[in-house]
């Protein structure tokens, strides 16, 4: 994973852990077969997918409350 991507999602969801479940469970979407939700000229991963889609906003969550 690209360590500017990593830091750049960090700022938009600063519980690591809300961050990690979120990629992961982003990561076996993309790997099932959905379509990414950012264009990219370049080839990324599946992780670095879910982290830009972080990044621009296009995928959120939900806390549910404790």
């Amino acid at each position: 994973m690209r360590e500017d991507y990593i830091k750049q999602a960090a700022a938009k969801i600063t519980d690591p852990n809300v961050l990690i479940n979120l990629v992961s469970l982003r990561v076996k979407q993309l790997k099932r077969g959905n379509r990414p939700l950012v264009e990219s000229l370049e080839k990324l991963s599946p992780e670095d997918t879910a982290l830009r889609e972080i990044i621009e906003e296009k995928i959120s969550y939900e806390t549910i409350g404790t």
